[in-house]
Parts: C-alpha cells; sequence; structure tokens
C-alpha cells in the first residue's frame, strides 16, 4: 500500500469517522492608530532659533507698519503736526502695536497644528516649539490689559472703546468667525479700518464719510488680495485655511477688483470735494494720479498671487513706495493749501 503524497488527491480526504479540522480564526484587526500630530518645523540654527529671539518673533513686528494708518485721518485734516494732535497719534500707534502683538499671539496659538502642516507658517516660534503656547496665552492677556489701560488713563476713552472693539473682533476671528466665508474678509478689513479711525478718535478729530469709505474698501481690497494671493500660493495646501476651501480664483478676483474700483471712486470724489476749497494749485486732484497708479501696481502683484503678506509687498517694492511718497506730499500740499 503505497502511502499519499502531499498535495494529491488522495491527502485531501480525511479518514471516516475523523473529527474535521478546525477552521482558520482569523487574527483580530489591529485597532486604528491615532492621527499623527502635524511635525514641528526644523529648528533653526543660531541665535535665529533661540528661545529670545523667537519671542521677538512672535509677536511679529514686522506688521506693526500696518499701524501707521493711524496717522491717515490727522493727515487728511491737515493737523498731522499739531502738538495736541501728534502726542494721542503716537500714543494710538504704539498702543495698536501692543494689542495687535496680543492678536498674533492669540491667533498663533490657536492655529498651532494647521500653521505645522504650512510651507511657511511652520517657522513660526509658537509652531516650531520655541515659544510655548502656554507663554503666548500669558504676553497676549497682558498685552491687552496694558493697552486698554493706558488708553483709559492716558488718552481719550473714545480710542479705549476703538481699541476694544478691535480686540473683541479679532478674539472672535480668531475663535470662529476665520471659519465664516466672507464674514471673514470683513473682519480682517476691519481691522485696517478701525486702525485709521484710532487716529482721528484718539486726536478729537471729526472723521469725513469719504475718508471712512476709502478706508473701508481699501481695507477690503488688501485683505481679498492677500486670500487670492494665498489661494494661488498654496494650492493644495489651501485646508491650512479652511475658508479658502470655500473660495475660488474668480470670486476673490471679484471681490478686489469690485473693492478697488470703489476704493478709487471715493477718493477721487473726495479729491474733488477738497479741491473745491482749496487755492493755488490743485494738489488734492493731482494726488489721484500716484493713489490711482499705486492702486495698479499693488493689483499687478495680487494677480501675480504675490501680495500674501501685504507689509512685505509695501516696504520691498522701491517703485510703489516710491508712489507713496509722491501721493502723500501732494495730498499734505493739498490738505495744507500750498
Amino acid at each position: 500500500m503505497t502511502r499519499s503524497q502531499p498535495g494529491s488527491p488522495d491527502a485531501a480526504v480525511a479518514p471516516a469517522g475523523a473529527a474535521p479540522a478546525p477552521a482558520a480564526t482569523p487574527a483580530p484587526a489591529a485597532p486604528p492608530s491615532p492621527p499623527a500630530s502635524p511635525p514641528l518645523a526644523p529648528r533653526l540654527e543660531g541665535w535665529r532659533g533661540t528661545f529670545a529671539w523667537g519671542v521677538v518673533r512672535a509677536v511679529r513686528p514686522r506688521q506693526w507698519a500696518k499701524n501707521v494708518l493711524v496717522l491717515a485721518a490727522p493727515l487728511a485734516a491737515g493737523k498731522v503736526f499739531d502738538v495736541d494732535v501728534l502726542g494721542p497719534t503716537a500714543a494710538a500707534f504704539l498702543l495698536f502695536c501692543v494689542a495687535a502683538s496680543g492678536v498674533y499671539l492669540v491667533n498663533d496659538t490657536i492655529d498651532v497644528d494647521e500653521d505645522r502642516r504650512h510651507p511657511r507658517k511652520r517657522f513660526r516660534p509658537i509652531a516650531a516649539g520655541i515659544v510655548p503656547k502656554s507663554l503666548a496665552l500669558s504676553m497676549a492677556a497682558v498685552f491687552f490689559v496694558a493697552a486698554l489701560v493706558i488708553a483709559v488713563l492716558l488718552t481719550r476713552p473714545a480710542l479705549a472703546w476703538v481699541l476694544g472693539s478691535y480686540v473683541v473682533i479679532q478674539l472672535g476671528y480668531c475663535l470662529f468667525l476665520k471659519n465664516q466665508p466672507v464674514i471673514d474678509l470683513a473682519v480682517v478689513a476691519s481691522g485696517f479700518l478701525l486702525r485709521g479711525i484710532a487716529g482721528g478718535v484718539a486726536a478729537g478729530l471729526e472723521l469725513s464719510q469719504w475718508f471712512l469709505l476709502v478706508a473701508a474698501f481699501g481695507s477690503l481690497f488688501m485683505v481679498a488680495g492677500k486670500r487670492y494671493s494665498e489661494l494661488v500660493l498654496i494650492g493644495d495646501a489651501a485646508a491650512t485655511r479652511k475658508t479658502l476651501q470655500e473660495y475660488s480664483g474668480s470670486y476673490l478676483r471679484f471681490v478686489w477688483s469690485l473693492s478697488a474700483a470703489v476704493t478709487l471712486t471715493a477718493y477721487s470724489l473726495w479729491a474733488f470735494e477738497m479741491g473745491e476749497t482749496q487755492d493755488g494749485a490743485p494738489w488734492s486732484l493731482i494726488s489721484i494720479a500716484p493713489f490711482v497708479l499705486a492702486i495698479l501696481l499693488y493689483a499687478r502683484d495680487v494677480d501675480k498671487g504675490e501680495a500674501g503678506a501685504p507689509e512685505d509687498i509695501v516696504l520691498g517694492d522701491r517703485v510703489l513706495l516710491a508712489l507713496g511718497v509722491i501721493w502723500a506730499a501732494t495730498m499734505a500740499l493739498g490738505v495744507y493749501g500750498v
């Protein structure tokens, strides 16, 4: 009698009366692993990676250039060099620097995970793990209290209301409004508008309706251009900002085009109105030319997707800076009636 070889038909037949072989028990599925935390950004070498320099970078001193907008109302009123106006305006500038830095600290603390997935924001000190989140929030609280208390004690109480409105609106943006399409554009634009209002309020100046229109729609133009540039620049990384997934390039182009048109129209009407009360050369009318050229030049950067950081565009473009100086000079000559 021959023995069945493995793999032969006889080997597959069980002897009569033998118990069937137990079925193989499937291995239990492994539990799903928790999502990995976004990696920290690579540590910067040398003094750029130190804690002290990280704290300085966390308050974003480069963005303090935006607070120069507090000079807009005194400049438009022709009183920017008055002692009684210059002092409160300078105080408003410093207080907005302090309050804005507090907002940046809160925003970067809340967005730390999203920032770590962003190609550039992952190098921010909080996202990179250089500045602890607890320290950032503590610094922000101190900044807010200091700014509001000083505004009440050393300047006009109305400035404290404007500053407090700015802080509340921006904190609302950090917590939930940033995820609301269209509303997020208005909230960010309101930050620029409140800066412009603060200069007039601090100095006790009456704000022109044309000034408010130019400031409001000019701010919306810059914000929509910033979002458009972010959408063009980061592409697939749009998930790092939820509202970018709700916008299309054509919609943001519509918003910044409409805002630019309203800004130019309002400024031109304002300049013509001022020109009716001025003697000599029509400097306010002449100021329309550099103003329009500056808007068009900035719009070119927006269209190319290079306006993600407005302060970098303004400070890094020599032609744009020159146009800004020419505009300020012609506007001042018109306001002071030279």
